[in-house]
């Protein structure tokens, strides 16, 4: 669930993408309308899966952006869908008959998926930072997604690293992903190239054909993130570093100079691989049914 758009899968046990559908999420008509949308979405997936592949979804799962409580199937908070305190499990579980729901941090279900899937399957300790138009993290310890005492682990984006910096919206100031997000190097290189509609992938566009001004807005975004990304490694000592969201898809662009910097702030710490996000935007759906897999095994073995 985006603010833009959803994603939506039927999922197999083994993580198997048996059918992909995506639509609109539509915000102009409201928050109210937007639950509506997730759930005839849910039920049409409900349906095909029940006429085209013999049987209808177990169990459900469902990822949004926000503060969730995991636990009891609410959505509390999510700012660019107008919700507070949407009860979405208990929603979505009446319209599919009954199923069970898992409902889980967009972040942490995408974090779920690259880890068991995607780029961290190998690694027993991994973090993974999406870099879209924030920066969260989702930390994962052999194949669980660690979510913290109060569900904000992993919140990577909020470690100040220029202290006294750029006001961010979370009341503080300098954090990571007002200067290393990808709409963090969109404003800069905005403001460096004269030109208000660029963004972040034409900015690395720039710095592969040379421009110095490009250069120099891409690495001040790399060293802020590099200086992150220290403060993780020094805290989690993570086995794997997965970097994914639109700064990612610069490629060796990001990966060359990020590695370098993060090599040379490294003293006692172990260096992780760092790598790219192997399951590009279907993480987020795949983790979901993931999330709903994993719903079944437990009340198999309760």
């Amino acid at each position: 669930m985006g603010g833009t758009g959803m994603k939506a899968a039927l999922v197999g046990a083994d993580g198997a993408l048996l059918h992909e559908a995506r639509r609109a999420t539509d915000r102009k008509r409201g928050p109210e309308a937007v639950v509506r949308s997730i759930l005839d979405f849910a039920a049409e997936l409900h349906a095909y899966g029940e006429e085209h592949l013999g049987r209808p979804a177990s169990a459900a799962g469902v990822a949004v952006p926000g503060i969730v409580d995991d636990e009891n199937g609410i959505a509390v908070y999510a700012a660019n869908l107008g919700w507070r305190d949407v009860p979405l499990r208990k929603l979505l579980s009446a319209e599919l008959r009954g199923v069970p729901v898992a409902l889980g941090h967009d972040v942490r279900t995408g974090g779920l998926a690259e880890g068991r899937i995607g780029a961290g399957r190998d690694a027993d300790r991994f973090l993974f930072l999406p870099l879209g138009t924030g920066i969260a993290g989702a930390i994962g310890i052999n194949g669980v997604i660690e979510a913290g005492a109060h569900g904000y682990a992993g919140e990577i984006g909020h470690v100040v690293v220029r202290p006294g910096g750029v006001d961010c919206g979370c009341g503080q100031r300098g954090c990571l992903e007002r200067y290393a997000s990808a709409s963090a190097v969109s404003l800069a290189w905005a403001a460096a190239s004269g030109d208000p509609e660029a963004d972040a992938a034409d900015c690395a566009k720039a710095v592969e054909s040379g421009d110095p001004r490009a250069v120099t807005v891409w690495q001040d975004a790399v060293d802020a993130l590099a200086d992150g990304l220290i403060t993780a490694i020094t805290l989690l000592d993570p086995r794997t570093l997965i970097i994914g969201g639109g700064l990612a898809e610069a490629g060796e662009t990001l990966f060359l100079p990020l590695r370098a910097a993060v090599t040379e702030r490294v003293t006692f710490q172990k260096l992780p691989l760092i790598v790219p996000a192997a399951l590009g935007d279907t993480a987020g759906c795949l983790g979901a049914g993931l999330l709903a897999w994993d719903l079944l095994s437990t009340e198999v073995t309760a």
